[in-house]
């Protein structure tokens, strides 16, 4: 699908320059590499958070992580390594790209990240799975998500996004969230509630 949503903009692959990841999940890392497990985009140079980078390149995640998501930690290794040559590590704080600036929002893997794009007074934030559903996270942002590996953590996190996403009145996009992601959150009495731009 990726390739043809580029194709649709009239892009290559080739025509990439950047490829900045949230995390290493297989939703968000394994289309790197093509069906051959050649590196999709040859041209780009690609940023991933130091410490994610640290946490599924440790030879011990995979028997950390739990038999459930396994797979995950192979997956993710053996895709960052064929990547690794083409990799720019990044810390929360740290203006990645002109008018890009990354955010640590760990929890639902531990070195999660969400990255602001700005430019003059706008605004989006791309959240990645840091606010993962559309519903619950909102409704009940203090609940556990099963889907974070630190479910403490992801709750901070997301309670913190919302509380800023609410106050700045920001934009965001979010990979599990209704009508494709982009929107806004609103409050709505102690939870929040998204609101889609269509």
């Amino acid at each position: 699908e990726l390739l043809d949503a580029l194709d649709a903009l009239d892009l290559t692959p080739d025509d990439v320059t950047h490829v900045i990841f949230t995390h290493a999940h297989p939703d968000h890392l394994w289309g790197v590499l093509d069906d051959f497990d050649d590196p999709v985009f040859t041209n780009a140079a690609h940023m991933i958070g130091q410490a994610e980078w640290d946490y599924w390149t440790d030879p011990a995640t995979v028997d950390s992580i739990g038999t459930a998501r396994a797979s995950f930690a192979v997956g993710a290794a053996r895709r960052l390594a064929a990547i690794e040559d083409r990799l720019d590590f990044i810390t929360g704080g740290q203006e990645v790209l002109p008018g890009i600036m990354a955010h640590d929002t760990p929890g639902h893997t531990p070195g999660h990240m969400a990255f602001e794009l700005r430019q003059g007074s706008e605004a989006v934030m791309v959240v990645g799975d840091a606010i993962g559903n559309g519903h619950l996270a909102l409704a009940r942002p203090g609940w556990a998500s099963g889907s974070d590996q630190d479910a403490d953590q992801g709750i901070a996190t997301r309670v913190r996004l919302l509380d800023q996403l609410a106050t700045d009145q920001m934009a965001m996009v979010g990979f599990h969230l209704p009508e494709g992601g982009l929107g806004r959150v609103e409050r709505n009495g102690d939870a929040y509630r998204f609101v889609a731009e269509v």
